[in-house]
């Protein structure tokens, strides 16, 4: 069964789209995988990039970072395509968002107490909202929602998780994470109160 981590990335690939070449995102950084963005041409390099099946050479890698830079931003991903256009393997670009999910988790693991005894579906909420927003503009930007977290308040969660920008899907899905967590804690306490009555029904019988 995939890990929440998996389940994390599954997702973000969905919501945020996989694109394995260099394209302009909405603010106009030059952007490759799931978001991840190259602030310059040495982040580039410091990728695999492949073209035509074999590894491409820097100065291939160059003259695409240069030509996406000089394109339009905001366009489509498919926009900023050509077929000299060097790209990452679906290998690379799960790693890279693995990657980028650890250290966002770390972050949260940092700031948020009781964090690692949260429900898998809160966790898959959080790191949803820690990569659209940011770890940081996450936990300044949500005061109502990280109070909730922490208190293991997910209907109150629940109803303060919703951002401006992301699709109405996304925010049902993210929402549905924190309702399912309520089923969860309610299943988890019922199974823990059975379990206290059966040990003292046991306890009784000696």
């Amino acid at each position: 069964m995939a890990t929440y981590l998996e389940q994390s990335l599954t997702k973000l690939k969905h919501f945020e789209g996989s694109v394995p070449w260099m394209y302009r995102d909405t603010v106009g950084k030059v952007t490759v995988g799931v978001g991840l963005m190259l602030p310059n041409v040495e982040a580039a390099l410091a990728l695999p990039f492949t073209l035509s099946g074999r590894a491409a050479t820097a100065a291939e890698i160059r003259a695409d970072f240069a030509r996406v830079t000089a394109m339009v931003e905001g366009k489509t991903a498919a926009y900023y395509r050509i077929p000299e256009s060097p790209q990452l393997g679906e290998e690379t670009i799960d790693t890279k968002l693995l990657n980028v999910l650890r250290q966002f988790e770390t972050r949260l693991q940092t700031a948020l107490h009781g964090y690692d005894q949260f429900p898998d579906a809160v966790k898959l909420a959080l790191l949803d909202m820690a990569y659209n927003l940011g770890p940081a503009a996450l936990l300044s930007g949500y005061p109502h929602l990280i109070a909730a977290v922490e208190q293991g308040n997910w209907v109150r969660a629940a109803a303060e998780c919703t951002r401006q920008g992301p699709s109405a899907e996304r925010n049902t899905w993210t929402r549905g994470q924190f309702l399912a967590a309520v089923v969860t804690t309610i299943k988890a306490e019922a199974e823990s109160w059975w379990a206290r009555l059966v040990r003292r029904l046991r306890d009784l019988w000696r």
